[in-house]
């Protein structure tokens, strides 16, 4: 059986639904042989272990603990889903607190048992804000850390595929940017439709309303999951996650929107969606292109992000800004 790499890929949150399809979803695209799931709740890891074990996957070194020590000594890719679930009525920014605190604990366990680690990836929410709190306490450069952003971009494929009538496969370079979360900026004029630009479609074969309330679909398409199936996404999160961390792995390349930390003359010492690209070198990102209303969408999901992230500064899980080099010296 050939793998893409033998490199061992720990799987954190492994109990639940998401972490359990990113271990199927891993061992059926043959990332690795080396699996590690953990979670601190036994009997259910033992049962997705169990369950695994079951489907006879050929080749593998299918091991699981309860022991993070274990868990991740010697990983050289790590992807957590081990927060708080969204729950009905909940917004992403609802579970600020307790997720950020578990990040905080993430970060320093990644610092301490796999300090060599090549790339982590982070999607339990707010998952711009606990990607932001691993990568200060874990140490590591801001191009081995990344998170899941490329949903609300996928979101929107969908979304258009369904108005047009048309196949997804003819809805080409959609893209959301900023946080992922209520104020994300969907953008409208990197988007092709059947090889024609959205941004001329709109006002004409779609009317503005019809575009406006598209935009609010894809905004709110976490909690019509869990309207429509009495829980939180699972098996697209787990999905995009994976494929995020095979192109880490040197598979191929990741170029829907990745959460990526930024600091520069316009977002300063933030974690969120940018054009980005996810390859063996680790996440590689660019300035946004766009109108400037879209622009204007950005830089307000932007300040949310700084407004949550210094809310997380008030609660002490993170220190402010200036002293996060003293944490990461990959922070200037």
């Amino acid at each position: 059986m050939e793998f893409l790499t033998n490199d061992k890929l720990t799987i954190v949150g492994a109990a639940g639904m998401i972490g359990s399809n990113m271990a199927q979803t891993a061992l059926m695209m043959h990332l690795t042989p080396n699996i590690c799931l953990y979670d601190p709740f036994a009997p259910a890891l033992e049962g997705v272990a169990e369950e695994l074990y079951h489907c006879a996957f050929e080749g593998v070194n299918l091991t699981w603990t309860s022991n993070i020590e274990e868990a991740l000594t010697g990983a050289s890719y790590v992807v957590s889903s081990g927060g708080a679930a969204r729950k009905a009525g909940m917004t992403r920014e609802d579970l600020l607190k307790g997720n950020t605190e578990i990040a905080a604990e993430f970060g320093k366990n990644l610092k301490a048992y796999c300090p060599d680690v090549k790339h982590v990836v982070v999607i339990f929410n707010p998952a711009d804000i606990t990607g932001l709190v691993t990568l200060v306490y874990s140490g590591l450069k801001p191009s081995q850390v990344t998170t899941l952003a490329a949903l609300d971009s996928t979101r929107l494929r969908s979304e258009l595929a369904k108005y047009f009538k048309i196949s997804p496969d003819e809805v080409q370079n959609c893209r959301t940017y900023g946080g992922h979360g209520e104020q994300m900026a969907v953008f409208a004029s990197t988007t092709l439709v059947a090889g024609k630009p959205l941004s001329e479609l709109i006002g004409t074969q779609m009317p503005e309303e019809d575009w406006r309330a598209l935009q609010q679909r894809v905004i709110q398409g976490g909690k019509n999951i869990i309207d429509l199936r009495g829980r939180s996404s699972f098996q697209s999160p787990a999905y995009l996650s994976i494929l995020m961390i095979a192109a880490a792995m040197g598979g191929k390349p990741f170029t829907y929107p990745a959460g990526v930390y930024v600091d520069n003359d316009e977002f300063d010492h933030i974690l969120m969606a940018m054009e980005s690209c996810i390859d063996a070198e680790g996440v590689h990102y660019k300035r946004v292109q766009g109108t400037p209303e879209e622009h204007a969408k950005l830089t307000e999901s932007y300040r949310h992000l700084c407004t949550m992230r210094d809310e997380v500064i008030g609660m002490g899980i993170i220190p402010s800004v200036a002293e996060w080099s003293s944490l990461n010296p990959n922070l200037k």
